[in-house]
C-alpha cells in the first residue's frame, strides 16, 4: 500500500470514529476500536482509565449527540504513520457539551485499521 493510500485508509477510519462519536453505533465501534483498546485521559484532575468494552457499554446506554440535535465539530489536527501497520492520528471532536482533543493511536490488524488507544483531554465545556 503506498503511502498515500495508508493515509486516506487512516482518514477513513477516522471519519468511522468521528460518526460513531456523533450516533453511538455500536456496530460501528466494533469495527473502529480493537477488543483490547484502552482509554485514558483525566477528568475533573483524576486520571481515568477504560477498558473498551466498558465505554462501549456507556455509549450503547446512553443517549447520542445526534438524537439531542447536538452540533458536531470534528476535525484531524495530525496524522504520524510510523510504519503501514501504526500510526496516531490527533483528532479534536465534540461530544455532546464537551470538546475533546483525542490521541487515537491505531494499529492494522487483520488488514483493517483499529484503535488500540485512546489518550482524550477535555478541551472545553459547552453548556447544555
Amino acid at each position: 500500500m503506498t503511502e498515500t493510500a495508508v493515509h486516506q485508509s487512516l482518514v477513513d477510519i477516522v471519519d468511522e470514529y468521528f460518526e460513531t462519536m456523533f450516533d453511538n453505533d455500536v456496530d460501528r465501534f466494533d469495527r473502529v476500536f480493537a477488543p483490547t483498546a484502552q482509554l485514558h485521559g483525566l477528568r475533573d484532575g483524576k486520571l481515568r482509565v477504560l477498558p473498551v468494552l466498558e465505554y462501549r457499554k456507556a455509549l450503547a446506554s446512553t443517549p447520542s449527540p445526534k438524537s439531542k440535535a447536538a452540533p458536531r465539530q470534528q476535525e484531524i489536527l495530525a496524522i504520524d504513520i510510523a510504519a503501514p501497520v501504526q500510526a496516531v492520528v490527533k483528532v479534536r471532536v465534540r461530544i455532546d457539551t464537551l470538546l475533546y482533543v483525542d490521541y487515537l493511536s491505531f494499529h492494522q490488524i487483520d488488514g483493517a485499521w483499529r484503535i488500540t488507544a485512546k489518550s482524550f483531554h477535555i478541551e472545553r465545556r459547552f453548556e447544555a
